[in-house]
């Protein structure tokens, strides 16, 4: 790796971290709008969690195919591709002409954020000044969770007081988008030997050592538990307000999706103080908690039992999720190092997008409200079997 010079790196990691939080936030833009979409091309709520998994599908292709792509082809240019596979999402969403155009527009997201999870992250912590490791590992996550929390929070502003509700978000998003560019045009390139011609993605697959599978199981399934209600606030939420709580003011709808995201930062940035030891544990707990909020919201139909449990269910969610990465980390042997990692984020990913599928299907049966109230009780079960077994055998510290 090259060093820039001080001054430019002062700029850059700050820059770097806009640049992530902007192309996040083209994921999670179409939340709020789904109901409309629905009501314009007449499909039902499973069709609209199939179309929220089909980004977490891009995800993990590019995870397994490119995940490292960055260290060989450079971080600029890599932060580059996943802009413009962004502006293609948001291309296909604007001129949208029916559902295909709403899987293309969500399978592009995936990409973009499969690509930005492993180079933008690196680029922020790469940047960063002498000293400042830990505050540029705090400006990443923040831009990782944030942005995923602002996309809903800007896309129903708009849609809800400004004209072109299913147009303006994405119109927005493109400039944002341009302004990113280039920035990640003037960033420094930390990568010496950086080489685009020739470059071919090479098969990662899953490989876990056999040393350290008992600690990757529960750390795995934790994050399964904890992204499960991540993907059901991003893909199910404005379902629940609308036709169980009976809000219908999108940016309200918009506000609860980011409070969850919010929450997750905030319970990322704790582990700090919490230690990692307690924080994998802990976080399940507090996940759990955060469940039981959400499932008492759909018994009672109340708006505040919600916000509460996506804010208690968001906060575990990072405090656990981040004690994952970290226990992870420690027990993997350092020429396995990454390769684990990225099974551990494809196990995370299919957390986001199977269980919400699950919920979507209940619906046709049970309907929505069942369907909830299941998928409350299945993954609090999940979290709580985790957070147990954890309590008694926790991970060794780092």
């Amino acid at each position: 790796m090259t060093r820039p010079p001080r001054s430019r790196k002062r700029l850059g990691y700050p820059a770097a971290a806009a640049v992530f939080a902007v192309g996040m936030a083209g994921t999670t833009l179409p939340t709020p709008l789904y109901g409309l979409y629905r009501e314009q091309l007449g499909f039902s709520e499973l069709m609209v969690t199939v179309v929220f998994a089909v980004y977490a599908l891009g995800v993990i292709a590019t995870l397994l195919l490119a995940g490292n792509v960055s260290d060989e082809a450079g971080r600029r240019p890599v932060l580059l591709a996943a802009l413009g596979f962004s502006a293609a999402s948001a291309l296909c969403f604007l001129f949208e002409g029916g559902l295909p155009a709403l899987f293309a527009g969500r399978l592009l997201s995936g990409f973009a954020a499969g690509l930005l999870s492993g180079a933008a992250t690196v680029t922020v912590m790469e940047l960063a000044p002498p000293g400042r490791a830990a505050r540029a590992g705090l400006a990443a996550t923040a831009a990782n969770m944030g942005g995923l929390g602002c996309g809903p929070l800007l896309s129903g502003l708009l849609a809800e007081y400004a004209p072109w509700p299913l147009r303006l978000p994405f119109i927005a998003h493109l400039a944002l988008i341009a302004v990113a560019a280039v920035l990640t045009w003037f960033l420094p390139e930390t990568v010496a030997s950086a080489r685009v011609r020739g470059l071919r993605p090479r098969p990662q697959g899953l490989a876990v050592p056999p040393t350290m599978r008992g600690v990757f199981t529960t750390s795995a399934v934790a994050a399964f538990a904890g992204f499960s209600l991540l993907g059901l606030f991003t893909a199910v939420a404005p379902a629940f307000v609308a036709e169980t709580l009976d809000v219908h003011n999108l940016a309200l709808t918009g506000l609860v999706v980011f409070s969850v995201f919010l929450a997750s930062t905030a319970g990322q940035a704790l582990m700090g103080r919490v230690g990692q030891r307690r924080a994998l544990p802990g976080g399940c707990f507090v996940l759990v908690a955060g469940l039981v909020l959400v499932g008492a919201s759909l018994l009672f139909t109340s708006l505040p039992l919600l916000v509460a449990g996506a804010l208690c269910g968001g906060l575990g969610q990072g405090l656990a999720f981040r004690g994952a990465v970290a226990a992870i980390s420690a027990a993997a042997p350092p020429e396995h190092r990454a390769a684990t990692v990225s099974a551990f984020f494809v196990i995370a990913y299919l957390g986001i997008s199977l269980p919400v599928v699950g919920v979507g299907a209940l619906t046709l049966g049970i309907g929505l409200r069942n369907a909830g109230l299941a998928f409350s009780g299945c993954v609090l079960a999940l979290a709580l079997g985790v957070g147990l077994s954890l309590a008694r055998r926790p991970p060794a510290p780092r």
